[in-house]
């Protein structure tokens, strides 16, 4: 058994976990018997469920978890050697799994979980299988009555693994990557804690089901371990093509046209936008209700076909629990989307990563942030719900912040890909040396209409590439940043980071004010130190809503948009952008949300669903941090 302790930092909120009289050695399991093991020997009301079925050392196949009785419950992995569920109330619970061992004959096994009538106070989520070397979280949600100073980790089960984890709300989520194994291998936590209201101790378990892998070789397009994907529609005709060529870790040289052609290529002169169905055929997913989601999103909020038609400029479309966070990429040609965009329930929430992102201290060095938020009547145009928060969501609460990724990265693809250079190509080149040999639009871009301020394009490489800040970078007041920033003809700061950047901003904030009256705020603050930040810490030096209207940047943004979707009205959108609203300098960041001729009553809203205590309101609004929910992935060399 390993014991771990727990040992708070300097650093707000992260705990750090040292292990310590660990042998390393799994519980000994006869390998010869196939098995579902039930990690819990006792099963109560709120206490996760985990099964897993365990036959090391054999090849399993065409895995199907069906439940047989009892309550009906979520299987959202029901293709996985490990489910789980939290159930809500008591009973027997049945479940059948069937599989192929070694390629052999069909074989099943039968699992009866009974639940007590007892209402646990402590849930650990979320147990799953993943492939050796991958990263893992784990989250555990206690009840208001538990001390969360009594909350201790053991690692009960499988070979040492490093532990970081992060403290928030009652709850303590942890992060490692797990090990090369040679054979299925659990790893297997139990946390416990005392209710202080009745001093009971409660303990839950969590595993995770590390599958063997061979080790990434040094050619890899993907050189860190990626999840298990499989063809959303596996009747589709693709469906092998972007197993192989899309997110794989053998995948080592771009694959041809032929293989992976653009969607382009499937649509008819009759029927120019594509299909819901020609899309999904496209799609990857590591857990087939993020193909659902994807699909009801193209289905019921692409009315006016603008996703759809800028995804004839990729070869297929990614989503998996380890996306983090979401890019395009013109060596395959596909788009890979974050699983956060698109989870309805808690359930499907717990099935996703958690791991943060690795940009999130670029530009703690400078005196300023640039914070931005997308913002409808006066206030947040999307919700946030903090992780501890188990409740359902609206495809609408997430509409906005799904829908201006979209325009971002497929404004990308159609940079790469324009719409004049997808029938040119052979079929026999390679997506890669394909999507390079294109006459850049953005390379135009910054011909006709180049940005002005060397200042921050050298700034935008610390904020968003991570290089080191210089002494006189360092000195910059927000004060500086105004005159640098505000006269030249940027959207926004993250458009310094790269032409092929500021090209996908230009159009993401158009399409955002014309299709949805969204606007996007932008403004020039002061970065705050301390531990107890709030968002009134953050006060308003410059900032614009709208920007994209502003005279300076029509050119521009014309020059774009024209290119990116030839189909879009491009020169009456542009016409009818509202000049930008001022901010209010002095106020702090939340102070100028209600800054749009109208009701003030909006801002209450705002200040409701982003409390002002929070560091970081939402995804869309990182106050701490030069951060941004884009990613530029290099381009491999071969």
């Amino acid at each position: 058994m390993c014991f771990i302790s727990l040992q708070k930092t300097a650093l707000l909120g992260v705990v750090l976990l040292f292990i310590n009289g660990c042998d390393g050695n799994p519980k000994p399991i006869n390998p010869s018997l196939a098995d579902i093991i039930q990690l819990d020997p006792q099963q109560n009301i709120n206490q996760s469920v985990d099964l897993a079925l365990y036959i090391p050392s054999e090849n399993i196949s065409n895995i199907i978890w069906q439940q047989t009785s009892g309550v009906d419950v979520p299987l959202l992995s029901s293709n996985s050697k490990v489910i789980s569920f939290t159930p809500k109330e008591a009973g027997d619970y049945t479940f059948n799994v069937t599989f192929t061992i070694n390629e052999g004959a069909i074989q099943n096994l039968e699992k009866t979980v009974t639940v007590t009538d007892i209402v646990h106070k402590i849930t650990a989520r979320l147990s799953h299988a993943v492939i050796a070397d991958n990263n893992v979280s784990f989250r555990t949600q206690l009840s208001p009555s538990v001390d969360i100073n009594s909350l201790q980790w053991e690692q009960e089960q499988g070979p040492v693994v490093n532990l970081i984890t992060e403290q928030s709300n009652g709850e303590l989520a942890i992060f490692f990557a797990v090990p090369q194994v040679m054979d299925d291998t659990l790893i297997t936590f139990k946390v416990s804690a005392t209710d202080s209201s009745t001093n009971t101790r409660f303990e839950d378990r969590v595993t995770v089901l590390v599958e063997p892998a061979d080790p990434i070789a040094e050619n890899a397009y993907f050189s860190d371990r990626k999840a298990s994907v499989f063809a959303y529609n596996t009747d589709s005709q693709y469906a092998e093509a972007l197993e192989d060529c899309i997110y794989s870790n053998t995948l080592s040289s771009s694959c041809t046209l032929s293989k992976t052609p653009l969607i382009a290529k499937d649509v008819i002169a009759s029927s120019p936008v594509p299909s819901v169905d020609t899309i999904m055929d496209r799609v990857l997913v590591s857990h087939q209700w993020m193909g659902d989601r994807f699909k009801q999103f193209l289905t019921n909020n692409d009315t006016n076909d603008d996703i759809k038609n800028l995804l004839r400029a990729t070869t297929a479309v990614v989503i998996a629990y380890d996306v983090r966070p979401s890019f395009y990429w013109a060596a395959t040609g596909a788009i890979y989307l974050d699983a956060e965009n698109f989870w309805l329930t808690p359930e499907e929430r717990d099935t996703i990563n958690e791991a943060p992102d690795f940009r999130a201290d670029f530009g703690n060095d400078l005196q300023f942030i640039m914070p931005w938020r997308y913002v409808k009547n006066n206030t947040y145009a999307s919700k946030r719900y903090d992780i501890s928060q188990r409740v359902n969501r609206s495809a609408e609460d997430a509409l906005y912040r799904l829908t201006s990724l979209m325009y971002h990265e497929l404004a990308h693809a159609n940079d790469f890909f324009p719409s004049n250079e997808w029938y040119v190509h052979n079929d026999n080149e390679r997506v890669l040396d394909a999507a390079l040999s294109s006459d850049f639009e953005s390379d135009k871009l910054a011909t006709s209409f180049p940005l002005d301020s060397q200042e921050m394009v050298s700034l935008g490489q610390v904020s968003f590439a991570g290089n080191t800040a210089t002494e006189r970078q360092k000195s910059y007041l927000p004060s500086d940043i105004k005159e640098f920033f505000e006269p030249d003809r940027a959207s926004d700061y993250y458009a310094y980071s790269s032409l092929r950047e500021d090209y996908a901003m230009l159009f993401e904030e158009l399409m955002m004010q014309s299709r949805f009256n969204v606007s996007r705020d932008v403004a020039v603050t002061n970065q705050p130190e301390g531990d107890n930040i709030s968002a009134n810490d953050y006060i308003v030096t410059w900032g614009q809503r709208g920007r994209i209207g502003d005279n300076k940047l029509n050119q521009r943004v014309l020059f774009t948009a024209s290119r990116v979707l030839p189909e879009f009205d491009s020169q009456s959108a542009v016409r009818q952008l509202p000049q930008p609203i001022a901010m209010t300098p002095g106020n702090d960041w939340l102070e100028n949300l209600p800054i749009s001729p109208g009701s003030h009553a909006a801002s209450r809203i705002g200040r409701a669903l982003y409390p002002l205590n929070q560091a970081s309101t939402s995804d869309e609004d990182k106050q701490r941090k030069h951060f941004t929910r884009y990613y530029t992935k290099p381009l491999p060399n071969q």
